[in-house]
C-alpha cells in the first residue's frame, strides 16, 4: 500500500481556520482534522471534496498518496 501525505494544515493556516472552525465548516470533530493532518486518517472522498472546496485548493495538492 502507498503512502498517504496530508497537507491539509499548510491550506487550513493559509485561510486562517483553525482545527475547530475547518472541522464545523466541513461538519465533522475536531478529532478528524487532527488526525487528518497527523497522516493517520483517510478522509471519504465526500470529506475530501468538502475540505477542499472549504480551504480553496485542489484534493491533490492537499492529499497525496504515493
Amino acid at each position: 500500500m502507498g503512502e498517504f501525505t496530508c497537507n491539509l494544515k499548510k491550506y487550513r493556516l493559509l485561510k486562517n481556520y483553525t482545527q475547530e472552525q475547518l472541522a464545523e465548516i466541513v461538519n465533522v470533530r475536531r478529532e478528524t482534522i487532527m488526525r487528518l493532518e497527523a497522516g493517520k486518517y483517510n478522509p471519504s472522498l465526500k470529506l475530501a471534496i468538502d475540505i477542499s472546496r472549504a480551504v480553496e485548493a485542489s484534493i491533490e495538492d492537499i492529499f497525496i498518496f504515493d
